[in-house]
């Protein structure tokens, strides 16, 4: 039978409701003839989002500023004194797909804050400065919350705008490492390796969606899983994508206790786009490596190293003869040839290139010079030598934190900053979604400070257990300022590194007036992170942040953001005054609660030319959206 017949009897069942009609419709459209096939087992996680939309609140207490930042801690309020649910909403609710209330309802709405909000509409009093989130550094991020809800929060902000993700997901082998609805997946569980597919598919997924064009990810996984992995990320990524298995040596001697000892794990490697593959950078050469350049003829050029001139394949045009200087001759074997055609071999041979050995009589070999190699070209085995082991990471960590942590496979610094030297530029932003103990971060601030590079880290874990708190903060935070060491030694610290700590929190997703201000409040700090500006000038401009905040970076950009307020059109007069005596030469970002860009636009007559107008909440429902749509969330549950 095929699909269109067999849809036709579905839409003529009887004593089925709708929702069950497409439910099956949509299991025929979908129905794959190969690859991964999994029953998709839903998430406690996945159905907060169905009601609550996820927003970020910073701890202020924990930011760490780079030392030479010219700015002091003001306050310590970064919302404007609103307070937002950070609780899990599972309950049934209107959903952002449903639609609005009607015009009485959103009347009443507006004068009441909704979803456990204490004080959606501010109350009157003095102004005290909100601190400064950071000048003077690269800003970094530590997200502390589920990684689904953190990443859903990070397609508003950074839809493709990763350029490197590293992962390190829970391997599901059975013993306590992965948790699915709060409970431990073990062996026995007949649905042990669907529960981890539904767990994977999503986030990578939005995962993708982050991702710049050129960008790549990496992930570490062992033999559980490995094989679904690869077919997971075939259809995620595409089969045309994938770069590279990697073989990582992160044992150095056997396991005694297995029969066969596991020395490895595998790190899958795929990009956005085929684009992904011209952004990958050679590694530099080892000590080892540079002294095989050698210079036994004195050439002008430097130390090199030969290397065989007979080509791979055939071509007839480089088929020639080759007298040596010591009168040798030599031609290829039948089927092969040289590298070049005669005449670019005789200029080489003429430039001193070409090497015979120290009699003149030995088989033709090229020379490679030490100052032209870029690099050594990755391969796909790495050693402990290279790239660490398990062991490496555990030292590392205690002699950061003074003690062992729970962790039995931490990655170590090697292995994460060669992945970064391979994958990232020096301005490139990175992701890490299981960040564990912190590493992808401690790499990124290591790299940067030995290439003067740029680069900016995002970090998203649980707090289970106090890791994020306990380990991921307080490892970074002692690299950042430094710290004594096991030994008892003092370690000077990574300077010139920001680094805010943020807890997800939730406002409800229906679409009333209360909620649309709700989320506009709310959403400081995803502007913030959005826009990469930290530096608070709401004060100097004696603005009230009730109503309106001006943010800019450490360069030349600037960002406005207005909320909701009964002033809001001379708020924006206002601000147009302000806006035409900032010296800028970009267009200026404003995010103003509004229903729509020409409304907002409207209030900025005067300066349109000089902005970029966001209407909020807008922008950010229909990032959220789209997201959604990606993971299925806009379906309705049977």
């Amino acid at each position: 039978m095929n699909k269109h017949d067999f849809i036709q009897k579905v839409k003529a069942l009887e004593g089925i409701s709708q929702d069950e009609r497409a439910y099956l419709i949509d299991l025929i459209n979908t129905k794959k003839k190969y690859g991964l096939v999994w029953e998709d087992k839903p998430e406690d996680v996945e159905e907060t989002l169905r009601t609550h939309l996820p927003v970020l609140q910073e701890v202020v207490e924990k930011r760490i500023i780079a030392p030479n930042s010219p700015l002091t801690l003001r306050g310590s309020d970064p919302n404007g004194g609103i307070s937002f649910d950070t609780s899990k909403k599972t309950t049934s609710q209107p959903t952002l797909f449903d639609s609005p209330p009607t015009l009485r309802e959103s009347d009443r709405a507006a004068d009441r804050p909704e979803g456990g909000v204490k004080n959606a509409e501010l109350s009157k009093g003095e102004f005290v400065g909100t601190p400064p989130l950071g000048a003077g550094g690269l800003n970094h991020s530590l997200i502390e919350g589920d990684n689904l809800h953190a990443l859903t929060a990070l397609t508003f902000t950074h839809e493709n705008k990763i350029d490197v993700i590293y992962i390190d997901p829970p391997y599901n082998t059975g013993n306590k490492d992965f948790k699915y609805n709060d409970s431990f997946v073990d062996r026995e569980d007949s649905y042990r390796h669907s529960k981890w597919l539904s767990f994977m598919d999503k986030r990578l997924r939005i995962a993708k969606r982050l991702l710049s064009d050129k960008g790549v990810i990496f992930i570490s996984i062992d033999d559980n899983e490995q094989a679904q992995l690869k077919l997971l990320c075939d259809e995620v990524f595409m089969e045309a994508n994938f770069i590279a298995q990697i073989i990582w040596q992160k044992r150095i001697s056997p396991d005694s206790r297995r029969i066969l000892g596991p020395a490895h794990d595998n790190i899958y490697c795929y990009g956005k786009s085929y684009s992904s593959y011209l952004g990958l950078n050679h590694l530099a050469l080892t000590e080892e490596q540079e002294n095989a350049f050698k210079n036994p003829d004195n050439d002008p050029r430097g130390a090199w190293v030969s290397s065989d001139y007979m080509a791979q394949g055939f071509r007839p045009n480089q088929v020639y003869e080759i007298v040596t200087p010591g009168g040798a001759k030599y031609s290829p074997p039948e089927g092969k040839c040289w590298k070049n055609i005669e005449d670019v071999f005789k200029k080489q041979m003429k430039e001193g290139r070409m090497w015979f050995g120290i009699d003149g009589k030995g088989i033709p070999r090229r020379k490679t010079y030490l100052i032209d190699r870029k690099g050594s070209v990755p391969w796909t085995w790495w050693d402990y030598k290279s790239s660490g082991n398990n062991q490496d990471a555990k030292k590392e960590i205690t002699e950061i934190l003074g003690k062992a942590t729970a962790f039995s496979t931490p990655k170590p610094l090697m292995l994460i900053r060669k992945v970064l030297e391979i994958a990232s530029n020096t301005d490139s932003t990175i992701l890490d979604f299981f960040a564990g103990s912190g590493t992808t971060l401690h790499a990124t601030m290591a790299l940067n400070a030995e290439d003067g590079g740029n680069r900016q880290c995002i970090l998203v874990t649980n707090n289970e257990n106090n890791i994020c708190e306990e380990v991921t903060y307080e490892r970074n935070k002692r690299v950042i300022e430094g710290y004594t060491n096991a030994k008892g030694a003092w370690v000077e610290g990574l300077g010139g590194n920001n680094l805010r700590y943020y807890r997800g929190g939730f406002v409800p997703s229906l679409k009333s007036e209360a909620n649309k201000r709700l989320l506009t409040q709310a959403s400081t700090e995803l502007l913030c992170l959005k826009e990469n500006c930290y530096n608070e000038l709401t004060a100097e401009y004696a603005l009230d942040p009730r109503q309106a905040r001006i943010f800019r970076d450490d360069f030349d950009v600037y960002m406005v953001v207005v909320y909701h307020s009964r002033q809001q059109a001379e708020v924006c007069e206002a601000l147009v005054g302000i806006i035409q005596g900032v010296s800028s030469t970009q267009k200026i970002k404003v995010y103003g609660f509004s229903p729509e860009k020409d409304t907002l636009v409207e209030e900025f007559y005067g300066v349109q030319d000089r902005i970029e107008a966001i209407p909020l909440p807008d922008a950010i429902y229909n990032a959220y959206k789209a997201t959604f749509r990606i993971i299925g969330l806009d379906k309705k549950q049977l």
